[in-house]
């Protein structure tokens, strides 16, 4: 497992002492949620390069762990001491309730394609979602999908009924809470920097996650049996502190823009055979590795389990709720028609 680096007084008064210079200096600060070499780095790296690559301007990264954990830097860019932060709408979701609908199971297509195309075309996406981020003060710049979720658990399940009485750990989001009850199992909120530890001592005996941050947080080692239900793909979201943005000369607000298409392109070539790629580096480090695909009909089980996780996203959200959801369907049948 690697270590975590807290947040220390020094660190947080080195980036306010940068506040004060940051319009003069342009050294922009830009945090994200996952570790160096992760999908969310790779974003963040091929939007520095594009950065200082066409402008003046320099771009520093912080990584999981240097800043806090999620939370802590969704702060910390809401109070304009970071310019950028990179965040999934799993932490989001509490302070934009719609953002969770990512969560509701079975809603995304399992087929990569189909779901770039999704991205790439959608109305909820593209048009809604900026809206969204902008009421809390954020300029919501890119969404992108990091890969199709997978459940490890310490025994291999294949129907919901032997989900039933394991802890799986979930990100403190409500929505996700109530998928996890809804196939069966104890929804557990813990912060990413106790999973690994909750796994070995048997206070959880499961979490999802997408197989590479499997194997890069080394998960497999103390939950070593993955189970690929086809439920959802784990979804990040790139945005500014609006503010910062706002006062951006429209020059540089296009040279944002620019960098973050040119980081998602990359990204997404990234990301293509990266599961496969990590299942086989998970596979050769370990022999108690087992991988369990469901088939269609148990797929089915769990599938009928997701309409009341539907209804519950409406229940928290409203009909603003409401609007978003018929707006991805219909974005989603408008991409799977074609």
């Amino acid at each position: 497992m690697k270590a975590t680096k807290l947040l220390t007084t020094a660190s947080i008064g080195a980036l306010l002492f940068g506040m004060s210079a940051a319009a003069h200096s342009a050294n922009w600060r830009y945090a994200h949620e996952e570790f160096e070499g992760d999908v969310q780095d790779v974003f963040a790296v091929a939007f520095k390069e594009y950065i200082e690559e066409n402008s003046d301007n320099t771009v520093q990264i912080y990584r999981f762990g240097e800043l806090g954990e999620s939370d802590d830097i969704m702060e910390q860019t809401q109070a304009g001491i970071l310019q950028f932060v990179n965040q999934s709408p799993g932490f989001t979701g509490a302070l934009i309730p719609e953002a969770q609908i990512f969560f509701i199971p079975y809603l995304l297509p399992t087929d990569e394609e189909t779901v770039l195309e999704f991205f790439d075309e959608s109305k909820a996406i593209n048009e809604m979602f900026p809206e969204l981020y902008a009421e809390q003060g954020l300029e919501l710049l890119k969404m992108y999908p990091e890969g199709e979720m997978v459940i490890t658990v310490d025994e291999p399940i294949r129907t919901p009924e032997e989900l039933r009485g394991k802890n799986i750990r979930t990100m403190t989001n409500p929505l996700l809470a109530a998928t996890y009850r809804a196939f069966g199992a104890s929804p557990t909120p813990l912060p990413w920097g106790e999973v690994y530890g909750g796994l070995q001592t048997n206070i959880i005996q499961g979490q999802e996650n997408p197989i590479f941050w499997i194997e890069s947080g080394g998960l497999y080692e103390v939950s070593p049996h993955l189970v690929f239900t086809g439920h959802g793909w784990f979804t990040t979201a790139m945005m500014a502190n609006q503010d910062f943005f706002d006062g951006l000369s429209e020059e540089e607000q296009q040279l944002v823009r620019d960098a973050a298409d040119a980081a998602y392109d990359h990204t997404i070539e990234h990301i293509s055979g990266l599961a496969e790629e990590s299942l086989a580096k998970i596979q050769e480090a370990s022999d108690e590795v087992t991988v369990t695909r469901l088939n269609e009909e148990e797929i089915q089980a769990f599938r009928e389990r997701a309409p009341e996780v539907e209804e519950e996203f409406v229940e928290m959200t409203g009909e603003r709720g409401q609007e978003l959801l018929d707006q991805f369907k219909a974005d989603l049948e408008a991409v799977m028609s074609e």
